[in-house]
């Protein structure tokens, strides 16, 4: 029979666990993020004479016809579509742009490039609703309100900045031999670019990505001046009118709420390992 042989405590790498503190803090500020939403989607469960009673207490019993009501009542497909089609749309013209504009550069040698990336990150000090009223009026003679691109174009511009901001660091991490590596290979700049920093670059792109599209769903303001069309309406706008014209079904609006949010939610929620290891390897480079 084989001797089981205990390897020396003083051997042993101790687990290491943290302070107390950071798991507290970890703890407090994932329940103070988690709550609002948890509240918003078990209280969808409810009816508006239970949530008038306790606002507080858990669904007993559990009420699906409020959310069957909801779908039924309101243009909630419509304008599901519509924002599919604005955010799918928008976070593609995001990525490409963005790619093209930090692989310049992160990997070209030119006159004035940290001028170009200063300016992009300047971007990200610009309040979108400083600019609302010159962009609609810039729109309106374009021809663009009321229409897709109207809310599109303003959507990619304004989430450039941060786009560039963490792509450039991620695409310069590269190092160097692995572009000689394919030159010497017969890989030109181009063919470098799109066989090989592409798909090595995923968890950058998926994080940026994730970004631009809970960004574009989740946008109100732009989308409330520029499409004055009931048909062209988005989910967040869908919530106002749907809050406006049953503004005493509590349980109902609270319903609306949680479906226009949980798409962007679980699409941020299944991208998650990515968005880390995109981040990650920003701050690296």
């Amino acid at each position: 029979m084989a001797a089981t042989v205990a390897l020396p405590r003083a051997n042993r790498k101790p687990t290491k666990w943290g302070s107390p503190l950071t798991y507290v803090l970890a703890l407090a500020i994932a329940g103070v993020s988690i709550a609002p939403v948890a509240y918003v989607i078990l209280s969808g469960f409810r009816t508006t004479g239970q949530i008038a009673a306790d606002p507080a207490a858990l669904p007993r019993p559990w009420v699906l016809s409020t959310y069957a009501r909801v779908i039924q009542q309101s243009k909630f497909w419509h304008q599901l579509l519509n924002s599919t089609i604005i955010a799918v749309v928008m976070t593609l013209g995001v990525v490409a742009l963005g790619v093209c504009a930090s692989f310049v550069l992160a990997r070209y040698q030119f006159r004035g490039r940290e001028v170009l990336y200063t300016y992009f990150t300047i971007g990200l000090l610009f309040p979108a609703a400083a600019g609302i009223l010159p962009l609609y009026l810039l729109l309106k003679d374009l021809n663009l309100a009321n229409t897709y691109a109207g809310v599109i174009i303003p959507e990619v511009a304004f989430q450039l900045p941060i786009t560039v901001v963490i792509l450039r660091p991620f695409l310069a991490a590269f190092p160097s031999e692995l572009e000689d590596a394919a030159q010497i290979d017969g890989a030109d700049r181009l063919g470098f670019f799109w066989r090989i920093l592409l798909p090595l670059s995923r968890p950058a792109l998926v994080t940026v990505g994730v970004l631009a599209f809970v960004a574009s769903w989740n946008s109100f303001l732009l989308p409330l001046l520029v499409l004055q069309d009931d048909s062209l309406h988005t989910l967040p706008l869908g919530v106002q009118n749907f809050s406006a014209q049953y503004s005493q079904d509590t349980a109902g609006i609270l319903a609306f709420t949680s479906l226009a949010m949980m798409p962007a939610l679980l699409f941020f929620t299944l991208a998650e390992r990515q968005i880390v290891g995109g981040i990650q390897g920003a701050v690296k480079g």
